[in-house]
């Protein structure tokens, strides 16, 4: 397991807000029927396979409340579900703030994502939705994932490739826009880098996304 804290400039209300960031990298057992961390013991082997999840906290305030965005991504490390290893197998996402409270999930399954979600907010409430997975389609919240080498595509140096991308539960939620596909570029360095940080210069990968509506990911990974 890794735990890694950051310093977070977050977007909103048209002003940069200061706060955290932390990054929990952990593997663990994972049942396909339920979805959830299996316990041993509870579930046939057939039922368990390996993921790597990621827990991404982010808190920050915007002068007056306090926001709380935690996503939880569980990517598999061995084909489970008629997935392949390296693709997703859910995502979860919550948001609690002074206004009130969403809970939105994500579960990939048999070419498909079932969508549901559970609001506090007027015009939202409670509701699903299905969506297809286009072909080799992969979500926004499996990047952090992607770039450590931990998640599909795996790009070599110097390799780009375009890939139908499905919007993030945080930029949903925080823009109020339902889950769209659109494309999305993944590039890698072609050789490494140097970048200089508060805890000093390292030896570093670049790799980013960019994606539908000028948003842009980049990672600097050692």
């Amino acid at each position: 397991a890794e735990v890694a804290g950051y310093d977070l400039v977050f977007p909103r209300y048209g002003h940069p807000r200061r706060g955290v960031a932390v990054a929990v990298f952990v593997t663990e057992p994972f049942s396909e029927s339920l979805q959830v961390k299996a316990d041993p013991g509870r579930h046939p082997a057939a039922d368990e396979f390996q993921v790597m999840k990621l827990n991404l906290m982010r808190d920050f305030s915007t002068g007056l409340y306090d926001y709380n965005l935690m996503t939880s991504a569980f990517v598999g490390l061995a084909p489970a579900g008629g997935r392949p290893a390296g693709t997703l197998a859910k995502v979860a996402f919550s948001a609690q703030e002074w206004c009130g409270q969403v809970f939105h999930q994500l579960n990939f399954r048999d070419g498909y994502v079932d969508e549901s979600w559970r609001s506090y907010f007027d015009g939202e409430g409670d509701g699903e939705h299905r969506h297809k997975i286009p072909p080799e389609g992969l979500s926004e919240d499996v990047l952090p994932l992607w770039a450590r080498g931990l998640a599909a595509p795996f790009l070599n140096p110097g390799e780009r490739k375009t890939r139908p991308i499905l919007r993030s539960l945080t930029t949903a939620r925080l823009l109020h826009k339902p889950l769209e596909w659109g494309t999305g570029a993944l590039t890698r360095s072609a050789s490494p880098q140097k970048v200089t940080v508060p805890a000093g210069t390292f030896t570093v990968d670049v790799l980013t996304a960019d994606l539908a509506e000028g948003r842009k990911w980049t990672f600097f990974v050692e």
